[in-house]
């Protein structure tokens, strides 16, 4: 009878990786490396995405806030009493009479309305 013999896991291993296996397998090498630059960077590309997104909320939200501000005033500002008091130390006034409507006698028709009409 014969005894089995034990292979030692470490020198399997340093066996795989001599000089001969890692030539045969440069372009596989290659690839892994491409594949993590190319990781690395679309990793860096949508951290800098998102970093300008949220940037551009944030201005969007201080534009809404603004543009509110500027509507309340402007509403505020164009109520009759404000307007009126805008308007009294250069002595306007509003009106407290009717305005007078002038009647026209006679319409005068254009030339291009008479050839329409016919």
């Amino acid at each position: 009878m014969s005894v089995p013999v034990k292979n030692n896991s470490k020198s399997a291993i340093i066996s795989m990786l001599n000089y001969e296996w890692v030539v045969m397998n440069i372009s596989y090498f290659l690839f892994l490396a491409i594949l993590a630059i190319l990781y690395i960077a679309n990793g860096h590309l949508t951290d800098k995405s998102i970093r300008k997104i949220n940037s551009t909320k944030k201005e969007i939200k201080q534009l809404q806030f603004e543009y509110k501000t500027l509507k309340a005033d402007l509403m505020l500002k164009s109520e009759a009493i404000n307007i009126e008091k805008a308007m009294a130390p250069y002595g306007l006034q509003i009106a407290k009479d009717m305005s007078i409507h002038i009647p026209l006698e006679k319409r005068f028709d254009l030339p291009n309305e008479k050839n329409k009409a016919n």
